[in-house]
């Protein structure tokens, strides 16, 4: 059998591999993040939502993005370089319900204003939430940022394994519903860092954002 030279095109074609992510550089405002090229997801998700440890899980390494038993300990904009030049992981602040001052806060927003409103390369906003709790303020704060910045969104309902599985399917379905109207929604993948559900689905959404058809 002859093979379609398409095919070995295809074939070659270069795959992200998220377990070959690597620290880049910390910065405190959109001026002091990398060169505005290439593509970028950045995750987003309020204090204690597991957004560290869903990070961690997709690319295979514990100790990538920190995670801290003091809500909010992060105040900085993280980058992490993937194996294909130009794509990178963003990991941004989560202040839901931190213990920091209106100042803190506001500078924060102010900062995450401008990075999610200016920034070219940024392709999608994986907003991650507590199945237990989801829709909180802070997340209605981010869908509505990324609305006004017409941003792709994908929402992660992370620990999942806290609720039975009936349970979880039916807070899979409620969110879905109640943000049915909402234009930017990629998808909602429900999610567990521990039993490991949800990695696959979520890496496929990350690729249609990092590496788009063309690309």
């Amino acid at each position: 059998m002859i093979e379609s030279p398409m095919n070995d095109i295809n074939d070659k074609k270069p795959k992200v591999s998220y377990n070959s992510a690597r620290f880049m550089l910390s910065a405190p405002d959109l001026a002091h993040c990398p060169a505005d090229t290439g593509y970028e997801v950045a995750f987003a998700g309020r204090s204690n939502a597991g957004k560290s440890s869903a990070i961690n899980t997709i690319t295979i390494n514990s100790k990538l993005a920190r995670t801290s038993k003091t809500p909010g300990r992060t105040q900085l904009i993280n980058f992490f370089t993937l194996n294909i030049p130009g794509c990178r992981l963003v990991d941004l602040p989560g202040y839901g319900y931190a213990k920091v001052s209106k100042e803190v806060k506001a500078e924060w927003q102010k900062n995450m204003d401008e990075y999610l409103h200016a920034r070219e390369s940024l392709k999608g906003l994986v907003l991650v939430m507590d199945i237990r709790k989801p829709l909180s303020d802070f997340d209605t704060m981010m869908l509505e940022w990324a609305e006004a910045s017409q941003l792709p969104i994908s929402i992660l309902l992370t620990k999942g394994d806290k609720l039975r599985p009936g349970a979880a399917k039916n807070m899979l379905a409620k969110v879905k519903s109640e943000l049915k109207e909402f234009e930017y929604l990629s998808s909602v993948i429900l999610f567990s860092s521990l039993k490991k559900t949800g990695v696959e689905n979520a890496r496929n959404q990350l690729d249609q954002w990092l590496m788009p058809s063309g690309n």
